[in-house]
């Protein structure tokens, strides 16, 4: 037997769509509570002595959360190219439009407090706190548009030819998708101060935190209603789990509703949205009470149910066209080969573990709260 056979094709593909959900949910929970207490830095921080020790409480481990970022965009070129050209392609401004924030983040950490001039460090105050609200905003809107659909078409050699703009994608749905997001991820970050600091930074988090987390569950909530009206993607044509990655092989339809048929389908399914609905509001009991680690907790569990709730209303679908539904990319058609798929996979079970254990390494040596009496006076941290 070759050894990639001892798993078949459908069931790699299937992993594989997983594992995508996990890196996302991965880069979401770790970087999106940098981005969200950074995004609040001028809100719960109001001195100088305050807002540093707001951006130490991210500053040790802030770059280690990008790596999951890394590692969803590799996943998505190694495991799924087509959706990695057709997104990286199509949504080319988009992208730029998030990457320009975060490259500017980490000169923002590095240059805040080189010089102790007010002016100085409130304006890179600014760029940190803006720099945490655009990706934050940005990222629920290309969900948003990927559940709409996208507008590209695919020539009959495979090219890849996409037919939107940049302010095409800034509709209503995929506005409501980015408040969302933004929502959860501030409702993060502010569970993350209250977990790091203490005194009136931890105070004003907890406030902003508890009023995220309320507003979370009614946006996604009305986001959920306004997706069941909605046209969705089906598969019209006989499905080959093991075919060719071949788009153009099936037929698909837009169907008002479709995002739905799996919850009618999978009973069980409702709990994932149910999670993203219950969490933020469990998270804000947290923030209320100062229950630290129930409040970090539930605001990650939120954040996991609310992308997941995604997955599971687009099964098989991963990128529908708008322009002809038969080009769109599903579990089935827009993978790797079997060879790749599995070598990819023994990459994973090998070094995904020593990276879990490295990022379990550094947070229990950092555990504890951020020492402001040692900012005031310059000692022990680096920001």
């Amino acid at each position: 037997m070759i050894l990639h056979e001892l798993i078949t094709y459908d069931v790699l593909r299937v992993i594989w769509w997983l594992l995508l959900g996990v890196l996302l949910v991965g880069f979401a929970v770790t970087d999106g509570f940098d981005l969200g207490a950074m995004g609040l830095l001028r809100a719960t921080a109001r001195t100088d002595v305050e807002r540093r020790t707001a951006i130490n409480s991210v500053g040790p481990v802030w770059e280690g959360n990008q790596v999951w970022l890394i590692l969803g965009g590799g996943a998505i070129f190694a495991a799924w190219p087509q959706l990695y050209a057709v997104s990286f392609s199509g949504f080319y401004l988009a992208m730029f439009a998030v990457l320009v924030p975060l490259i500017l983040r980490p000169v923002a950490f590095k240059f805040r407090s080189k010089r102790e001039s007010a002016a100085w460090r409130n304006g890179w105050d600014w760029v940190l706190c803006i720099t945490g609200l655009v990706p934050a905003l940005l990222f629920g809107v290309a969900v948003g548009n990927v559940m709409l659909g996208v507008p590209f078409r695919l020539g009959s050699d495979m090219r890849i030819y996409y037919d939107g703009t940049f302010f095409g994608l800034l509709t209503p749905f995929a506005l409501l998708c980015g408040l969302v997001s933004l929502s959860m991820l501030l409702m993060h970050g502010a569970a993350w101060l209250v977990f790091k600091t203490e005194g009136e930074v931890s105070a004003r988090a907890a406030r902003y935190g508890t009023l995220f987390a309320v507003l979370t569950t009614v946006l996604f909530a009305a986001a959920g209603v306004w997706l069941a009206s909605i046209n969705g993607y089906v598969i019209t044509s006989e499905i080959n789990p093991v075919g060719p990655s071949n788009p153009m092989n099936k037929a698909a339809a837009a169907v008002a509703g479709a995002w739905m048929a799996n919850f009618k389908s999978y009973p069980v399914l409702w709990l994932v949205p149910g999670i993203g609905l219950l969490m933020p509001l469990i998270a804000a009991l947290g923030l209320r009470s100062r229950r630290e680690w129930l409040g970090l907790m539930a605001s990650g569990l939120a954040i996991a149910g609310i992308i997941l709730s995604v997955g599971a209303a687009m099964f098989p679908m991963i990128l529908p066209s708008t322009v002809d539904p038969r080009f769109s990319l599903t579990v089935w058609d827009s993978s790797s080969s079997h060879v790749v798929l599995f070598i990819m996979l023994v990459c994973v079970l090998i070094f995904l573990p020593l990276i879990l254990a490295y990022t379990s390494w550094v947070y229990s040596v950092l555990r504890g709260k951020v020492d402001i009496a040692a900012i005031a006076t310059g000692r022990g941290h680096s920001y």
